[in-house]
């Protein structure tokens, strides 16, 4: 199957994942052709070496995903197929156009922090539920502590407000972390995204309610933190 082929049947699959969930085809009409592309899809992945975004091996599945209660609407719905297959199809354009591959995460060198990030977004491609999102959010805070814990030096870093921070105090941590390591107007823009990362993961870690989008957003804050503080700490020096 040559990549334009590929990427056509992708493109089905996902064009039947928004039809029937949205008031069109029934999944029993549709449900033996999309196992059927889905099994050719999942061995043509593994022969590029890309993992598979879709989680839905059958139609079945998908409505009950839709049907647990975040995805009330039918833009939602559209909106999740398009995070979950965008990222795929995009790579696959690339590829076909004579574009190199994209290279995948680069580790920190942080075991603790590389392992949980890993964990937090193969949770996010299965997570179904509120309480599954939820995790998603721990997951997420754990990763700043092991982070704050890797970079954090009470005698270098001094906490902002007199507190010393506790050994799970990631946000005090970071905060003098970045405060101290990236100084002066010129770092100012920098300081200034790494600091709203912090926040944003925060925020939404704690968030009583959660859903498909709250996790995508904490699990991206959280790894725009990480990547950050490993080029301004040199772990990703070359």
């Amino acid at each position: 199957m040559n990549d334009q082929e590929f990427i056509q049947m992708i493109e089905g699959m996902r064009n039947t994942m928004v039809s029937v969930s949205t008031g069109g085809q029934r999944i029993q009409e549709a449900n033996a052709g999309y196992q059927s592309s889905y099994r050719k899809v999942d061995i043509e992945l593994r022969k590029r070496s890309l993992e598979n975004s879709n989680p839905y091996s059958d139609l079945w599945d998908w409505y009950g995903r839709w049907s647990s209660g975040d995805l009330p609407t039918y833009r939602s719905r559209r909106q999740f197929l398009a995070e979950m297959f965008t990222p795929l199809l995009q790579e696959l354009r690339n590829r076909a156009a004579g574009s190199p591959p994209s290279t995948p995460q680069e580790p920190t060198g942080w075991p603790r922090v590389d392992r949980t990030i890993g964990e937090i977004r193969t949770s996010l491609a299965r997570a179904e539920t509120e309480e599954q999102y939820q995790a998603i959010g721990l997951l997420c805070r754990e990763a700043l502590i092991s982070l704050a814990q890797s970079v954090y030096d009470p005698e270098i870093h001094p906490s902002l407000d007199g507190t010393q921070p506790s050994e799970t105090d990631a946000k005090r941590m970071l905060e003098a972390y970045l405060t101290k390591e990236l100084v002066g107007s010129t770092n100012r823009a920098a300081r200034r995204h790494a600091k709203a990362s912090l926040d944003l993961a925060n925020n939404l870690q704690h968030r009583r309610t959660a859903n498909f989008r709250q996790a995508s957003l904490c699990t991206e804050a959280t790894s725009s933190l990480v990547n950050l503080i490993a080029i301004i700490s040199g772990q990703r020096n070359p």
